[in-house]
């Protein structure tokens, strides 16, 4: 074991740790100046000139620790005096005369939490509280002019987040230090005219509406890839423990910048990988093996946006992204937004595309959950001598499978259209059962999925295509193979490469599954019909 830099020293504070649960705070965890992040933002601008602004990011980006940041920092100077309110409790709410009350005593418990003057609430009209509160509180924190931080704002809906608005469109006009807040944050993660149009049941805002009080709506970005080697500089800094740039560049391949799944590879990779004093150089099979318990152990993060998968609108996106169709009106669509703003998507280089690697593995594992359970534990031979994948046994076997399975199977399943390819998936997953690695490729317009897996340091590729109807099955293989081809040069150089082709045309699916099931060898390429 090595012996950390600062054993003879006594450190000024604890030592920090990564953060993946609530906001963080610079005495106990690691963290970036979060203002740092963020993306249009021009924050002195908004109080000295009382503007009122919006910002939206995925869940478990930082908005939170940037409120409560941003607040301390307020109030530390004497310009003016903040509060960070969080609305999470109006949750599920949609009635005005019900979230009134919630939300001013939301707004009573944080200036308490604070250590603020408390508002009093007089009036019993639900459309005038809110706007009766904070012009209280504006008073009683006179002569320094209010700035409120509205967290969790998404959270209001239908009449409630209406009257909410208006409430503050009304005070707007006369907004000044004694009269009401000089400026507003509204955070959440979707950009207000999003939460106004499902209010309205789909209608867009109008100018009359409350929606054009937003000076500003600000995005909060992820890491860059130099702020993620800052972040562990700073664990290296206080303990001594580095870690190689191999393993820097595999996180940054890996997350995209995402900064929860940053802080999560951090923290398991050197409090749970390595014990928490053992200050070994973290090196790139440390986070692999991070990686892997991670996705395993379905944390909170990754399991709420893998459940999303069953809504209507995302699984509409998603399954475009599993089967590679190409779709011109995706990334236009209402549904494409949600996603986005759900951060489970991007455009990269202007085509839609899932936001990093590991949600690729995630949310197909998610999708395939289900489908893995009920398929038996493999009693057939699928190992070589030498312990490897034997991956003709393997893909027969599935063929076999496909014939018994897949037309009861695919009655059940919300992801018609990519259900051949999450029913190959799980059957690979579940036989290889924790064992191997499967990387996963897939885009809108790929017009393909394709498959790298790795078991006992043996590795092949996999590529997944479709025939649909008025499509030539010679022409879908020719392609197949030329494409099979370039992705194996890329992933595996040499290995053995499959081109597993479902024929869902309706002529093919009235044959006899001898016909429909085939197997061939064509430039050094397994080509399974199924």
């Amino acid at each position: 074991m090595n012996t950390p830099n600062y054993i003879n020293t006594q450190p000024k504070r604890p030592v920090r740790f990564f953060n993946t649960t609530g906001p963080c705070n610079s005495w106990d965890h690691y963290m970036l100046p979060p203002e740092d992040r963020l993306i249009g933002a021009q924050l002195d601008r908004y109080i000295g000139d009382k503007l009122y602004w919006v910002l939206h990011a995925p869940r478990q980006t930082g908005k939170t620790t940037f409120l409560q940041y941003w607040m301390r920092k307020i109030n530390s100077g004497d310009e003016a005096v903040s509060c960070y309110v969080s609305l999470e409790r109006c949750q599920g709410i949609p009635e005005t005369e019900k979230c009134m009350p919630d939300l001013c005593k939301a707004i009573q418990e944080y200036a308490k939490f604070a250590e603020l003057p408390i508002p009093e609430l007089i009036t019993t009209a639900p459309n005038s509280m809110a706007s009766e509160v904070l012009t209280s509180w504006a008073e009683l924190v006179a002569p320094k002019p209010l700035v409120v931080l509205f967290d969790e704002v998404d959270v209001l809906e239908g009449d409630a987040l209406i009257s909410f608005l208006r409430q503050l469109r009304g005070g707007f006009a006369i907004r000044g230090a004694g009269k009401f807040p000089v400026s507003i944050a509204l955070v959440g993660m979707r950009d207000l005219k999003d939460y106004i149009t499902k209010a309205k049941d789909g209608i867009a805002p109008n100018p009359g509406s409350p929606f054009n009080i937003k000076e500003d709506s600000v995005l909060l970005g992820n890491f860059m890839q130099e702020e993620v080697k800052m972040l562990f500089q700073q664990h290296t800094d206080e303990t001594g423990q580095e870690i190689t740039d191999e393993a820097l560049e595999f996180i940054w391949e890996q997350t995209c910048g995402q900064p929860w799944i940053v802080n999560s590879l951090f923290k398991r990779a050197t409090m749970r990988i390595l014990q928490k004093d053992d200050y070994s150089t973290v090196t790139l099979e440390h986070i692999k093996a991070a990686r892997e318990q991670m996705i395993l152990a379905r944390e909170t993060h990754l399991d709420s946006l893998a459940v999303r998968m069953r809504e209507p609108a995302i699984r509409s996106v998603m399954e475009t992204m599993l089967t590679g169709n190409f779709d011109p009106e995706i990334a236009e669509s209402e549904a494409f937004r949600l996603c986005m703003d759900l951060g489970l998507v991007r455009l990269e280089k202007g085509t839609p595309a899932i936001a990093n690697p590991i949600y690729k593995e995630v949310l197909a594992r998610q999708v395939t959950f289900g489908i893995q359970t009920m398929i038996p534990n493999p009693e057939w031979q699928w190992k070589n001598a030498d312990g490897s994948l034997d991956m003709d046994s393997l893909l027969h076997e599935f063929q076999e499978f496909w014939r018994e399975n897949s037309e009861m199977w695919e009655e059940k399943s919300d992801y018609t259209e990519a259900f051949p390819h999450l029913l190959l998936m799980a059957f690979l997953q579940r036989v290889l059962n924790g064992g191997g690695r499967i990387e996963r490729e897939y885009a809108a317009g790929r017009g393909r999925m394709d498959l790298f897996v790795e078991y006992n340091a043996k590795k092949c590729v996999i590529e997944i295509k479709l025939v649909h109807e008025r499509q030539s099955p010679d022409t879908i293989k020719t392609k197949g193979i030329q494409q099979t081809s370039a992705y194996r040069d890329t992933k595996a150089p040499g290995a053995p490469a499959y081109l597993v082709i479902f024929d869902r045309r309706l002529e093919t699916k009235q044959k006899s599954w001898d016909e429909r099931l085939g197997w061939q060898e064509e430039a050094d390429i397994t080509i399974v019909l199924c």
